[in-house]
């Protein structure tokens, strides 16, 4: 009995859970840049006092205002999430190397925002952040959207890893 060809075209019914995965996590993780990045608190009362008093966005700062590493991987995501659903069904593709492809580009994204994380306090100048850390008794912590684009980062490394080895059992 002949083989059928496969289906000519593209179907999002053929689109695999891993590359649905992916296109979610971009989206939440790029979602996330909206949310607080960067957040600073004080130990001492009055300083603390003074950072209530500032606007909002002064003390919760969004990924947009933080910095490039901030805002890249989020974005290498969404880029690496709509390459694999838009060309997931071409086979070609898929044995050149397209889920190796996803799985490079979550990789570097993740080591975009663990560098964004290490230098959360590079968004200040040198002489602000000392006064801020050493004078005033500032911390800086990363805040929820952060947590949750490293989240959607790690999501689609482990799609990525699995649709990896999904390829290397066809191949």
């Amino acid at each position: 009995m002949p083989r059928e060809a496969p289906a000519a075209g593209y179907s999002l019914t053929r689109v695999s859970w891993q590359e649905w995965v992916a296109l979610g996590a971009g989206i939440v993780a790029v979602g996330a840049l909206f949310l607080p990045w960067t957040n600073l608190t004080a130990t001492r009362q009055d300083v603390e006092d003074a950072l209530n008093s500032l606007p909002s966005s002064e003390v919760a700062r969004d990924a947009f205002t933080t910095g490039f590493l901030a805002w890249s991987g989020p974005v290498v995501l969404l880029l690496a999430g709509v390459a694999v659903v838009l060309l997931g069904q071409r086979p070609a593709l898929r044995r050149s190397g397209l889920p190796h492809l996803w799985l490079m580009a979550v990789a570097v994204a993740l080591v975009l925002m663990l560098l964004a994380w290490l230098g959360i306090s590079w968004q200040f100048s040198a002489d602000v952040r000392d006064f801020l850390s050493q004078e005033a008794g500032v911390a800086f912590y990363g805040g929820v959207g952060r947590y949750l684009a490293l989240l959607c980062g790690v999501v689609s490394l482990v799609a990525a890893i699995v649709d990896v080895r999904a390829a290397r059992r066809r191949a």
